[in-house]
């Protein structure tokens, strides 16, 4: 077996069901659940239309670099959004279809590390887990950078050591941040991809929610909008990884794409044939469909900004909360032992929330997401109203 298995930690929602295994709910009350962030929202109709006319293509194997039909699609839409100049993106060398974030961000990571240099991968601290995994199972160390109220729940990259960078193999960016909401500013972007250079390491930046935000005037940035910024026609150095889980309530589509630095996606590209992780063909054609659509997005975004507006009147007058920049998570400062909040909530208003102590990693004695539970509102809004009042009545009570 691998040895490297044993190094894994329980994911968050194994520690949620430890912690809530043994307690009883409050029968009288039904549940709801703002502890996985699974989108809830309608699938789009004309996706699921492209999906079943396409089903013939059932009996053709896809290839790994998928159609140029898609990737053209994708080359098209990071144009449209992130202002990538025309011809930029050569939808041959420089995109990747991948059936989901988290499969791509897994695979990449093996795709880049090179073990023999004792080297490490760096994330923000609370994080995705899958960052985590990867870098454990790729045979390189994990090293944490806070993300901290003080410094807008974003690392504080300044206070990183060369040291530390120069061991740095792949730095791992969530902009909006899971599940904080921040948003990384294009100048630290740029910053980076400076790090970047002077200290020979890959930034891959995961995207997966940055088409839910709250200004439909000022869409946020991203690492190719960064890249676009500083000239960087080759986006070396630089991969993007988005999902249409999330932008297109599509998470079952199992769809997104991998962007950026040609030489990079061509060995990832060589990994994925032996991985053997090809997206069906009518998947593409449906892909397509969604990328090229932006009207329900649009729509979209309009049932999350109901949702924060709605949830953050009943919550902030009770809660240290703020309405984040992205995303649809909640993270309020709950002022004590989160996991011991989480469990009572749940037995007495049959809420489920995480602890964002389950989120991070506690270093040096330190654990950046002790006191905070994370809350993702994708249920229903009269569902998410309902768990809010629930949430005010139990903080009211303590």
């Amino acid at each position: 077996m691998n040895d490297a298995l044993q190094q894994l930690q329980p994911y968050p929602f194994e520690k949620l069901r430890a912690l809530l295994g043994s307690v009883k709910p409050n029968p009288d009350k039904r549940p709801i659940a703002l502890s996985i962030g699974e989108p809830k929202h309608t699938s789009p109709a004309f996706v699921a239309q492209a999906m079943t006319a396409n089903l013939d293509q059932m009996a053709v194997y896809p290839t790994t670099a998928g159609i140029p039909a898609v990737r053209e699609a994708i080359a098209s839409w990071c144009e449209r959004r992130f202002g990538v100049p025309s011809g930029w993106l050569d939808p041959a060398q420089h995109v990747l279809p991948v059936n989901g974030t988290r499969e791509a961000l897994f695979a990449f990571t093996q795709t880049v590390v090179n073990r023999s240099d004792n080297g490490l991968v760096v994330s923000p601290n609370p994080f995705y887990q899958i960052y985590e995994g990867a870098a454990l199972l790729a045979g390189a160390h994990p090293h944490y950078l806070p993300c901290l109220e003080e410094h807008g729940f974003n690392p504080d990259f300044d206070a990183v050591s060369d040291e530390i960078w120069n061991r740095c193999q792949i730095l791992f960016l969530c902009s909006p941040g899971n599940p904080t909401g921040a948003l990384i500013p294009i100048e630290t972007l740029q910053k980076l991809i400076a790090l970047a250079d002077k200290h020979d390491f890959v930034i891959a930046a995961d995207e997966c929610y940055s088409e839910l935000y709250f200004d439909e005037s000022t869409p946020p940035a991203g690492l190719l909008s960064a890249c676009v910024a500083s000239g960087r026609n080759d986006f070396k150095r630089c991969v993007v990884f988005h999902s249409l889980s999330k932008r297109s309530n599509l998470p079952g589509l199992r769809s997104g794409f991998v962007a950026g630095d040609a030489q990079i996606l061509k060995a990832f590209l060589l990994y994925r044939t032996y991985h053997g992780c090809a997206m069906p063909i009518q998947t593409q054609l449906a892909s397509i469909a969604a990328w090229n659509n932006e009207e329900h997005v649009r729509a979209n975004r309009t049932l999350y900004r109901e949702k924060f507006n709605a949830v953050l009147e009943i919550l902030s007058p009770v809660m240290d909360v703020k309405h984040p920049d992205g995303g649809f998570y909640l993270w309020p400062n709950v002022g004590g032992d989160d996991a011991a909040f989480c469990r009572d909530l749940f037995v007495t208003e049959h809420v489920t929330v995480v602890p964002g102590s389950y989120l991070s990693r506690e270093v040096d004695g330190f654990n950046p997401g002790a006191g905070r539970v994370r809350l993702a509102l994708v249920a229903p809004l009269a569902e998410c109203v309902e768990a809010a009042e629930r949430i005010r009545h139990f903080v009211q009570s303590r």
